[in-house]
């Protein structure tokens, strides 16, 4: 199995997280996956953003919640990052699908709706990923496990994922109680003896966020199925320095 590279919020060590040029810039290094966020703006369109305020990543004060799809388009979503991606905008999760819809990258969505409980929030991603015929390449995960088991209810053949930082000794049982397909893990809770005992179990398990050369590695030479990096090009190099090796 080759461990699949997911660029986390696009290749955000180098353009700004979560934004059309992060993930063209991915796209570009050879990244296997798109990792995002999704929240809901007042009028229910999901747009691609990590926090639930606007402060860090765009020049407007306030929650995302509170503003239309209109008001935040005019926001500037890449000054933070550097004056070469001045008036970059939000993405909505329309604009990701539509521009997937020839590159076909495997997705992962986050739904971020485990501080704001986002009404629909499940409904509306999963239709949108059944308009654009994006379901089979497409994950879902959330700290919101609740969410998971709401799309798990709906019957939609999309395969979902238990995410969580903390320590859990019966993590393996709640996922499969849960009915996740997979486990997405910090790092730091990455172990040999929790990767074999999740695909005992017909788990799998993807980690976050591993940027350093000695993460990545870890990740790969313990079988992970996945994972997240900010540093898309560094992760492909090594898999394929690593899989020259075996050969």
């Amino acid at each position: 199995m080759s461990t699949i590279i997911y660029a986390h919020r696009g290749a955000s060590k180098h353009a700004p997280e979560n934004t059309m040029p992060a993930f063209e810039l991915a796209y570009k290094h050879g990244a296997d996956g798109i990792e995002t966020d999704v929240q809901l703006t007042k009028d229910n369109i999901p747009v691609l953003i990590h926090d639930e305020q606007l402060n860090r990543t765009t020049n407007g004060i306030g929650f995302v919640k509170d503003f239309t799809y209109d008001e935040l388009e005019q926001l500037d979503a890449g000054s933070w990052k550097s004056s070469h991606y001045k008036n970059t905008k939000i993405p909505t999760l329309d604009d990701l699908l539509a521009w997937n819809q020839d590159k076909q990258l495997k997705l992962n969505i986050e739904l971020k709706n485990n501080i704001i409980p986002y009404q629909g929030l499940e409904d509306i991603i999963c239709q949108k990923l059944v308009e654009y015929q994006m379901t089979k390449q497409t994950v879902i995960s959330s700290f919101n496990h609740d969410c998971i088991t709401k799309i798990h209810d709906r019957g939609i053949d999309i395969d979902y994922a238990l995410l969580t930082g903390r320590r859990n000794k019966a993590l393996v049982p709640y996922s499969k109680k849960i009915k996740a397909k997979g486990i997405h893990i910090s790092y730091r809770l990455l172990s040999n003896r929790l990767v074999t005992l999740a695909n005992d179990n017909q788990l799998y398990v993807a980690v976050y966020t591993v940027n350093s050369s000695i993460a990545i590695n870890k990740a790969i030479r313990l079988g992970c199925h996945a994972l997240f990096t900010d540093i898309p090009k560094l992760a492909i190099d090594i898999k394929k320095r690593r899989l020259a090796e075996r050969n």
